[in-house]
């Protein structure tokens, strides 16, 4: 199976039109016709990330976020980027990734969000027209709850779900969470659509200190951090990857490769 047919089944569940125009998904390095030995599943790609795939004797790394975001005028080892463009040509692994199109599918990011705290009646957050695709997409996921949760325990239950250390919220302006609105990643600009959208949570990440002012005075805001947002990610990677008869082994980073610590 060559990585070419395994980028297709990924597109196939999350095509790369719908990414975002700034964004760098699909291959990043590596010939797209390169037999594929091994995958590697990974958040970001990291020099441990490389020597683990390495390791493993996988060709192969899928990522969330793509390696290179921007172009690149230099590969002489100037950085920590170009040392990791240099080893993985040098080693001909391929490099992929699937972005914002994976944000955007109703069973991505935020759909694994979605999934792990047990919302029924999930709907795409902020929907986008996109006519030629039966199934809409877009940013984020709004559901309910099977049953209405104390906030304060609901938000104990964020915590062990995905393996927190610690939450951030605004003022815990409701006693009930029914209505929950969560998007992966950086998921400010959404605030303001949950609030529309009569959410008493809304989960994400990087979410700024003025952002958590009362607001509507209905709304929870709460940030898990990004990388904890996205992390799932790998889970639904391994789904996708798994409802085909793969010819080589299929493989979840060890690596830690979130870059901020709590103390």
């Amino acid at each position: 199976m060559t990585a070419l047919e395994v980028a297709a089944v990924l597109e196939d569940w999350a095509p790369l039109s719908i990414q975002e125009s700034w964004d760098n998904a699909g291959f990043c390095i590596g010939l797209p016709q390169t037999e594929v030995k091994g995958v590697l599943l990974c958040l970001d790609v990291t020099p441990a990330v490389i020597d683990e795939a390495l390791s493993l004797g996988a060709n192969m790394i899928i990522s969330h976020h793509p390696l290179i975001f921007q172009g690149l005028k230099q590969i002489c080892g100037q950085n920590e980027l170009a040392l990791m463009v240099a080893k993985a040509i040098q080693h001909n692994l391929v490099l992929y990734a699937a972005h914002t199109n994976a944000d955007k599918v109703f069973s991505g990011v935020s759909g694994q969000m979605a999934d792990v705290l047990g919302l029924i009646e999930q709907e795409i957050h902020q929907p986008e027209d996109q006519p030629e695709l039966i199934s809409s997409v877009g940013l984020g996921i709004i559901g309910n709850l099977p049953e209405p949760e104390e906030s304060r325990s609901f938000l104990l239950r964020v915590k062990q779900c995905f393996k927190l250390s610690c939450l951030r919220t605004g003022p815990l302006h409701t006693s009930l969470i029914r209505r929950v609105a969560v998007c992966g990643g950086s998921g400010t600009p959404l605030i303001a659509q949950a609030q529309k959208r009569g959410a008493d949570i809304f989960l994400s990440g990087d979410i700024s200190y003025h952002h958590f002012f009362p607001g509507d005075g209905h709304t929870i805001i709460a940030d898990m951090g990004h990388y904890e947002s996205e992390i799932g990610i790998i889970n639904r990677f391994v789904q996708v990857l798994s409802e085909k008869n793969l010819t080589f082994a299929v493989y979840t980073t060890q690596c830690c490769a979130n870059p901020v610590y709590y103390f």
